[in-house]
């Protein structure tokens, strides 16, 4: 069973958004927008949550509205967040994007190795024979 995100209240079986709660959400947002750290946009409406919390509440896509939940959030609120969570992430030196000089995309490796045949007795002599015999060929 999931939890019904902050914001909505379940009455006979349906969504309904909550407005104090939605408004809780939209200043947060605003707050944000306006310089504030995630966690102080929150605290200044009375939100106690974590810096995690924050972000993943005013980047729940559930606020957008979807068939169950009425939207609390518009897509343009959202958007404009995200566009001011990468910026900040850019001047802190916090982006997660992969650097330079690591190869992108896949690489293949075959192995391929001929028909083992029983060699020692011993099990790890002949564990060790039959990995030296394994070939492998990498091809992009």
């Amino acid at each position: 069973m999931e939890h019904t995100p902050y914001g909505y209240d379940i009455i006979n079986g349906k969504a309904v958004v909550n407005d104090e709660m939605a408004a809780n959400i939209r200043r947060t947002c605003e707050n944000y927008l306006s310089g504030m750290s995630f966690v102080r946009a929150a605290a200044a409406v009375g939100l106690v949550m974590s810096h995690c919390g924050v972000k993943q509440m005013m980047l729940n896509k559930r606020y957008l509205g979807d068939g169950f939940y009425p939207a609390i959030l518009t897509k343009e609120l959202v958007d404009r967040i995200e566009v001011e969570r990468i910026r900040r992430a850019k001047v802190l030196g916090r982006e997660r994007h992969k650097r330079k000089g690591i190869l992108k995309g896949k690489a293949h490796t075959r192995f391929s190795a001929p028909k083992i045949m029983l060699k020692y007795d011993e099990p790890i002599q002949q564990t060790e024979y039959a990995y030296s015999l394994i070939r492998n060929e990498a091809s992009e």
